[in-house]
Parts: C-alpha cells; structure tokens; sequence
C-alpha cells in the first residue's frame, strides 16, 4: 500500500471513529471529527500532513500525492 492510500484510509477510518464515538460515548467527540476535518485542510493547503510523516518514518513507500 502507497503512502496516499495509507493516509487516506488513515483519515477514514479515524472520521468513522469520531463518529462512532460521538454517538456511541459523548457528544463532545465531536471536537475529534472537527480536529480531524482541519487537519485535512492545512494539509490540502500546506502540502504538510503529519500523518504522512508519520508513516514515511514507518517505511512505507511514497505514492504520489506526498
């Protein structure tokens, strides 16, 4: 798997989460999916994303869009 797609299911499965948490736990996880949804758009418009940084020091291999 890419680094793009790893980012990508990364960013999914942690909204899916915050959601699951927010209904299931406390309304107030709705910060989690608030942080989450900023954290993409820095990323969109910084080129900057800590989670791919993340999984680069992991090893896994750059696709295209990092």
């Amino acid at each position: 798997m890419s680094l793009d797609r790893s980012v990508l299911a990364f960013a999914g499965a942690m909204v899916l989460l915050s959601v699951v948490l927010t209904y299931w736990v406390s309304p107030l996880f709705i910060w989690f999916t608030v942080f989450i949804g900023l954290n993409l758009l820095q990323s969109a418009f910084t080129g900057f994303c800590p989670a791919a940084a993340f999984f680069r020091w992991l090893g896994i291999k750059p696709g295209t869009a990092f």
